[in-house]
This record gives structure tokens, sequence and C-alpha cells, in this order.
């Protein structure tokens, strides 16, 4: 039953990061968008007026993602309550990076490398 609650918490952790990264970057492109507006108006010397509609738009849609960031990330918080309800205290997630070298000879400690 552990087994089963604990990959059942992975699947959604997965799925939550996966959420969190697609917001972080839908926010990044929007971001990017608004500023090339901006950016292409004023190289194409056009008055400010040119667009504006859009332009409110995009910042909406901007505004938009930023709520639901706050959202995402208040789904994170009580996810992690929840984990804690279900009897899974610590849910070891991997980094990426590699792991330090181990401290070898007298200065590293009393643990050696094998071959």
């Amino acid at each position: 039953m552990l087994k089963d609650r604990r990959s059942a918490a992975l699947k959604v952790a997965e799925s939550l990061f996966a959420a969190e990264e697609a917001i972080d970057i839908a926010l990044a492109r929007a971001a990017e968008l608004n500023g090339n507006m901006v950016k292409a108006r004023n190289e194409a010397k056009v008055s400010a007026l040119v667009g504006q509609d859009a332009f409110e738009l995009s910042a909406a849609a901007f505004a938009a993602l930023a709520r639901a960031r706050g959202d995402i990330v208040e789904t994170h918080k009580r996810l992690s309550e929840t984990k804690i309800q279900i009897g899974l205290r610590t849910i070891a997630w991997g980094d990426e990076a590699p792991k330090p070298p181990l401290p070898t000879g007298e200065q590293g400690g009393h643990l050696k490398v094998v071959a």
C-alpha cells in the first residue's frame, strides 16, 4: 500500500513540476512578446495608438499567467501537506547534477574509494 501511494505521489509530482515549468516558459514568452511589441512600435516610428489594443490583450494574458503561477505555487504547497497526510513525509527527488567526489586520503576521513 505504501508502494502504491509513493508511486501515485511521484506521478503527481512529475505532473506538478511539468505544469510549473510550462507556466514559467509561457510567462517568459509572454514577457518577450510584450517587450518586442513595444520595441517594434518604436523601431517602426509609429504612434503609440497603433496596436495598443493588441498590447493590452497581451499584457492581460501575461497577468493571467502570473495569476496561474500563483495558483500552481499554492497547489504545490497544498500537495506538500497532502503528502504528509498520506504518510509520505519525504519523497526524495533526485538532482541531475553529478555527485561530488568522495573524500580520500587522511584529510578526507576514513572512507576510501576502492576499485
